[in-house]
């Protein structure tokens, strides 16, 4: 069973989970605010290959192939997918979408005669989505320029509902089950794929799918990695292992991160506890200053514990989460990830906070962290899996 709170189990149980229609409102009032500052009149949405946030949270389907949308403020959407065998469900899950069919050879051709009916003029076109060159260049030929808005999207995703912290929730439970079975699979013999397997085996009866369970095993004695490798290998855990792991598993595009060290039959090497010390001081010291008004510099000076104990990073630091991997996107004073923004953290802000400290050479390294919500006086884990470096 998943470590729910009661609330939640609705939720999970429902055949087509959805948001209340308070909270649809909610950000469509947001998207259609944006477009007048950005002086859209129509928004074309999209995602492609079960990736692009913005057709979920704008209509409740999540992305197979491809799903391409049109918004206009005061109209009901219309929704565009790829395949022909995908609409019928797609039509179930955006009950309150116009349109909701197939998009023949070219679903890009279908969204130009929706927008040419709705009067759409040049230069009043928005996008949200990662679009493909093609799609993008069809747009600009009937259109001209083409408004981004994807730096918008990430901006309005940053802070989020009490709603959308339930879903978090969920999703923050099902990694949690996943790291669970992943602690409990770990033994000589066992290779990484079956770890693999294991962890999904955790959720996905619970009807969670996978983003991420990037795993790594190799000698405390003779380390090899750093980080958690994101294609499992055939190679078998042994006595004297670290199995380092990261894992994400999704509540209908919700998910959570929880990131863990586990020493395999003996107790951790010196480096590895020197390691793992760093990295708890680090998480402890971030913790300690994350609140709303915190800016990122603040964070990055927390985790100078890392480099003052002779260690680096590889892995960013802090990283916004939910909804997509947003900004801010941190990383230390010894591994820096660009300019450091000014904006300082929002109460109801979801970020995972993650030090992976590694050796200079970076050949020996630990996973922690989580994902949290910041509010006014400090921050909340969604995680409730144990910290710490286990003995497995």
């Amino acid at each position: 069973m998943l470590d729910l709170a009661p609330h939640l189990r609705p939720l999970l149980d429902a055949d087509i989970p959805r948001f209340s229609t308070g909270e649809m409102k909610r950000r469509r009032d947001l998207v259609a605010a944006a477009m007048t500052e950005a002086g859209a009149d129509h928004l074309v949405f999209c995602g492609y290959n079960r990736a692009g946030s913005a057709v979920q949270w704008l209509t409740h389907w999540p992305v197979t192939n491809e799903a391409l949308g049109v918004f206009t403020p005061g109209l009901p959407d219309a929704l565009f997918v790829q395949y022909v065998n995908h609409a019928p469900l797609a039509r179930r899950f955006a009950e309150a979408a116009e349109t909701v069919e197939w998009g023949g050879d070219a679903s890009i051709r279908k969204v130009i005669e929706v927008l040419e009916k709705r009067g759409a003029k040049s230069g009043r076109v928005a996008v949200i989505g990662q679009m493909p060159f093609e799609q993008h260049g069809a747009l600009v030929e009937k259109f001209g320029r083409i408004i981004s808005l994807n730096r918008v999207y990430q901006r309005l995703r940053a802070v989020k509902s009490a709603e959308e912290l339930d879903w978090l929730r969920i999703g923050a439970a099902m990694s949690d089950a996943g790291m669970a079975a992943l602690r409990d699979a770990i033994k000589p013999g066992v290779t990484e794929r079956q770890l693999g397997d294991a962890i999904e085996r955790a959720y996905v009866p619970h009807g969670g799918t996978t983003n991420i369970h990037y795993i790594g095993t190799t000698s405390m004695h003779d380390s090899q990695i750093g980080v958690p490798r994101q294609h499992a290998s055939n190679r078998k855990v042994q006595r004297g292992d670290v199995v380092v792991s990261e894992i994400t598993a999704l509540f209908l595009d919700h998910g959570g991160q929880v990131l863990r060290s586990f020493a395999v039959g003996e107790e951790p090497t010196p480096l590895y506890r020197e390691l793992h010390a760093a990295a708890d001081a680090a998480l402890d010291a971030i913790f300690a200053v994350l609140k709303a008004g915190t800016t990122p510099a603040q964070v990055i000076a927390a985790s100078n514990v890392i480099e003052n104990a002779g260690f680096t990073i590889i892995d960013d630091l802090v990283h916004g989460y939910g909804g997509g991997y947003l900004r801010p996107i941190l990383g230390s004073k010894s591994r820096p990830a660009g300019p450091v923004p000014e904006e300082p953290f929002q109460a109801g802000q979801t970020i995972v906070v993650q030090p992976n400290v590694v050796t200079p050479d970076r050949k020996a390294g630990v996973q922690t962290g989580q994902l949290i919500v910041i509010t006014e006086t400090g921050v909340e884990s969604l995680q409730k899996f144990p910290r710490g470096f286990a003995k497995v």
